[in-house]
């Protein structure tokens, strides 16, 4: 455990994200104060040695009160939530204590409804401009970057890829993989949006929570670390999705106009989109060295 990090603060302890981060926090002796908007979801955290913190993203009090009480603020509830972000920011401001923020390798995507590859692949340091849908994003990770520079505060922006496998916290599920299954399977073939030929780069959530604990260790301010262990493209991803639900690999094309109508930004973007990145600087700054197994094995065998 970090020298002088006793207690973190984590948004989204609940969540896909933050509830595996919150357990290897635990297990590694961090004191763990967790957002929570329910008592029944603050009884669950209770029950997994984390210390329940009712309310919600916009409670600026309740925000303020728990970042000043902790050594560190990780926040995984929402990527795109700037008022959140601020209340944080100036409640840890001069204090020099950490800040680890939760973006999406989205922000870099393009908008190529699942019709072709982008050969870019994006490290740390790619210049890239974001789609207009994104642009409040990428403001909001460049706004927390300058914060850790002007501000008194060790911001860190994690910004992980297509995550898979199973969470270790209450809730066990992804935004894009088991959405994309339970579409296929009312189809009964693993659904791609147009050729599919877009490809996404991955990570297994254990590797990407562990890059968290990295981060909070030893991450020097203001740095940004994208979150990968390799690439596929959709129509793969409909593959496995598609053996895992027992239709023996049948997959079946999704018009890109009618599955953004019918699922708006996460059509657009997490299934239809290229997001490809190389983790560099987890690799490179603080040794990250994913061990988990790849999408294919972990949808097919459930892990």
């Amino acid at each position: 455990m970090s020298d002088k990090i006793e207690t973190v603060f984590l948004t989204g302890a609940t969540g896909y994200i933050g509830g595996t981060v919150a357990g290897k926090l635990v297990a590694a002796g961090y004191k763990v104060l967790g957002l929570v908007r329910t008592p029944e979801g603050a009884e669950k955290l209770k029950q997994r040695g984390i210390e329940p913190v009712l309310g919600s993203l916009e409670d600026a009090a309740v925000l303020t009160e728990a970042a000043q009480r902790a050594d560190a603020v990780i926040h995984t509830a929402d990527s795109d939530h700037r008022p959140a972000v601020e209340t944080l920011l100036k409640a840890l401001e001069k204090s020099g204590k950490p800040f680890i923020h939760t973006s999406g390798s989205s922000v870099i995507a393009d908008d190529v409804k699942g019709e072709s590859v982008n050969p870019t692949v994006h490290t740390e340091d790619t210049f890239f401009v974001p789609t207009p849908n994104k642009a409040p994003r990428a403001a909001l990770d460049r706004f927390i970057r300058e914060s850790g520079i002007n501000r008194g505060i060790r911001t860190v922006i994690i910004c992980p890829t297509m995550i898979y496998g199973k969470g270790k916290g209450i809730h066990q599920d992804s935004v894009q993989i088991p959405k994309l299954a339970e579409l296929s399977k009312a189809k009964g073939a693993g659904l791609y949006i147009g050729k599919g030929a877009n490809i996404w780069s991955n990570v297994y959530i254990d590797d990407c929570a562990d890059l968290f604990l990295l981060a909070l260790e030893r991450a020097p301010s203001a740095s940004f670390f994208f979150v990968e262990n390799g690439e596929n493209t959709l129509k793969e991803v409909a593959e496995v999705v598609s053996r895992s639900l027992g239709f023996g690999g049948k997959t079946e094309s999704w018009n890109a106009d009618e599955a953004i109508k019918a699922h708006g930004e996460w059509a657009r973007s997490a299934m239809a989109a290229n997001s490809r990145v190389k983790a560099v600087n987890a690799r490179k700054t603080l040794q990250w060295s994913p061990k988990g197994p790849t999408l294919t094995e972990a949808v097919e065998k459930g892990l």
